[in-house]
């Protein structure tokens, strides 16, 4: 029994070909292949395990007449075909309509072609659960003419060329449907992201932000039906071998599909990830004019919100044809034709988690991207401001292992020097300037002689910063507290900023790290002047961020935890706290370099900020409770401190980064 399959290289067909070698069936198997696809033949051979002669290459092209096969070949085919399997096509949505009319319509008429002139003894075409449309309703498997809605091109040229087959074929014909397959339910291999795959990312992204008891918002629509690959090719083979089918559709579908609500909790659980406790039902979207949502996508603003969150979410526009999809499949006929041979669709509850693994591991858009600090700052020129100890030292001899063109900043000559040689020591080179970045009119001689050294700098890390932890109520006559911190942390970190950002804007790219406090965001005690100027360069940021994001140049606000370093040495309360160490802190930064986010901060930090803004009076009962449980430090009080008492200690740890 002697075989001619199209598509051999693709998912399906490849796995197909592979079945049909392993039911041990005698015969040869000639599959279509390009010319210049022909160096591919050895590997595929392996993948088969086909012996020697078993599986012959046929050169051809889907796009020319009778699939550009030759005349010899032709003769060397005729009347030696038990089985002609038809699978190139597009199986992709998001395909321009003029390439799925060549690929699906056109070359299935030249594969029909081919059939008819060698005289195949059944043409067997693989389709998709497409060709119904977007039906309302049970679409059968005798039904072809009644399908809906085929506007689309991918449903159009499905329903089309199948209606080739059914109208041009003269030798005995099958069809089968298969539903939106995905990999393999027993090794999750998958060879491209499609139908559910587009919904991964969003998954992961939320198991990123939240913890997976926690419950989210989500949305309910059709039924999404879904097969895993083994399924799809053990059904064709069993069912294009028995007798007496001709002339006849099979769905290769799920008998129970899930909502599209299901299928994401299913994955969402298989990931580890959040579920949707609470849905919106797409169908309500439905009532709304189509002319009030064309004049929605027409407003450039909305229109450039969505597009964002599309590629953010590496999801095509296509996806939303999913989400209220209508139809539902008959597969009587096809679970008739598989009884008794113990082929069955297996329930994506049992084998999600192998989808999502491989997807995870192999096919995640993530992965072809370099997220290491070397592939992002590599031949970059950073600045650090205030990196001559601490959390900037910290940074700079991270950036400078990465490769970056490393610039660090300080008003003490000694203390730069010191850094210099820590981290030439290390085998990696840094720049040096002495620049008082509370002085505007140094900033301006700084900023000018980096320009005329450099040219342009990449990243801007704003480091530099003054701490001053003192209540307010031993503070009415230190009002300079205000004056000096606004003046570093925020008019000096500007005037850096400004004296960088034309250069950026010329040349379209460019990053600006701010480094703020857990304190904006919890609003802490004793740090009124600090939290403040803090505050003051976070409203900035947004601002800024949002005239210069057509620009390619990224703003990031880190609001960064406590961190052990000589800024915080005043206050002996902090040697009994956890903090985090230097090296953790510019951990933080390398991430916030690579991913660009537009705000870094601890969870807590977030809880901090939340609660404020929905329970402000709890927030400010516990924010005093700390106020009044930690006394003021040593240096601002004229007093000596003792030992932290319990309460102080267990306080400190379970809010950890905070500062009291």
């Amino acid at each position: 029994m002697n075989y001619f399959v199209t598509g051999a290289t693709g998912f399906i067909g490849k796995r197909l070909v592979k079945r049909l070698i392993q039911s041990k069936r005698k015969g040869t198997i000639y599959f279509l292949i390009r010319e210049g696809s022909l160096p591919k033949v050895p590997e595929l051979q392996q993948y088969w395990g086909a012996k020697k002669g078993q599986c012959v290459p046929i050169v051809g092209d889907l796009e020319k007449p009778k699939l550009g096969v030759s005349a010899a070949d032709i003769k060397l085919l005729q009347k030696n075909v038990a089985h002609f399997f038809h699978l190139a096509a597009i199986y992709d949505l998001s395909a321009d309509a003029e390439s799925q009319v060549k690929t699906n319509v056109e070359g299935t008429r030249h594969a029909v072609d081919l059939s008819n002139a060698i005289g195949a003894g059944c043409f067997q075409m693989v389709s998709s659960i497409a060709a119904a449309g977007l039906y309302e309703g049970i679409f059968r498997e005798d039904m072809f003419e009644e399908a809906e809605n085929l506007s689309h091109p991918y449903f159009r040229t499905k329903h089309d060329s199948e209606g080739v087959v059914r109208s041009k074929c003269k030798t005995p014909w099958r069809v089968y449907r298969p539903a939106m397959v995905v990999g393999d339910s027993t090794t999750g291999e998958m060879d491209k992201i499609d139908g559910p795959y587009y919904m991964f990312k969003l998954i992961q992204k939320m198991r990123r932000m939240l913890p997976s008891w926690v419950p989210t918002i989500g949305v309910e629509g059709g039924r999404i039906n879904i097969v895993p690959v083994d399924y799809v090719v053990n059904a064709l083979d069993h069912i294009a071998h028995k007798p007496g089918l001709d002339r006849r559709a099979f769905h290769l579908v799920d008998p129970q599909p899930h909502r599209i609500g299901d299928v994401l909790n299913i994955f969402a659980k298989a990931a580890h990830a959040p579920k949707m406790e609470m849905r919106l039902n797409a169908a309500m979207f439905g009532f709304i004019p189509g002319a009030l949502k064309k004049g929605l996508m027409s407003l450039t603003p909305v229109r450039r919100i969505r597009n964002a969150i599309l590629k953010d979410l590496a999801l095509p526009e296509e996806v939303f044809s999913y989400i209220t999809w209508p139809t539902r499949y008959d597969c009587r006929d096809a679970l008739a034709a598989l009884e008794g041979s113990g082929i069955e669709c297996p329930r994506l509850e049992d084998y999600a988690w192998v989808i999502w693994d491989y997807w995870e591991r192999h096919l995640d858009p993530d992965l072809s991207v370099d997220r290491s600090l070397s592939g992002t700052v590599k031949g970059k020129v950073v600045l650090v401001t205030g990196g001559s100890s601490g959390i900037g030292l910290a940074t700079a001899q991270k950036f400078a292992a990465a490769g970056a063109i490393t610039i660090i900043c300080g008003r003490d000559s000694e203390k730069l020097d010191e850094a210099k040689a820590l981290i030439e020591g290390e085998g990696n080179s840094v720049h040096t300037y002495v620049a008082d970045i509370a002085d505007l009119a140094d900033c301006d001689r700084f900023v000018a002689q980096l320009i005329k050294d450099f040219g342009h700098v990449d990243v801007l890390i704003n480091n530099a910063g003054r701490s001053i932890r003192r209540a307010i109520e031993n503070s009415f006559d230190r009002f300079h507290d205000l004056e000096r911190t606004m003046q570093l942390n925020y008019f000096g970190a500007l005037r850096v900023t400004y004296g960088l950002l034309p250069m950026m804007k010329e040349r379209r790219r460019g990053h600006v790290i701010n480094i703020s406090s857990i304190g904006v965001l919890t609003n802490a005690p004793r740090f009124s002047a600090y939290v403040a100027s803090k505050g003051a360069l976070d409203a900035w940021t947004r601002c800024a961020a949002s005239e210069f994001a057509d620009l390619n140049i990224h703003f990031t606000t880190i609001n960064m935890p406590l961190v052990r370093t000589p800024m915080i040495a005043p206050t002996k309360l902090y040697n009994n706290v956890p903090t985090l160490t230097p090296e953790q802190a510019a951990d933080m930064i390398a991430q916030a370099v690579i991913h660009k986010p537009v705000r870094m901060a601890t969870r807590l930090g977030v809880l901090g900020q939340v609660m404020h803004a929905l329970v402000p009076r709890p927030a400010q009962i516990l924010m005093n409770t700390s106020f009044r449980m930690f006394p003021d430090s040593d240096a601002s009080s004229g007093r000596k401190g003792g030992a932290p008492t319990a309460d102080q200690v267990a306080f400190s740890t379970l809010l950890q980064g905070i500062h009291f």
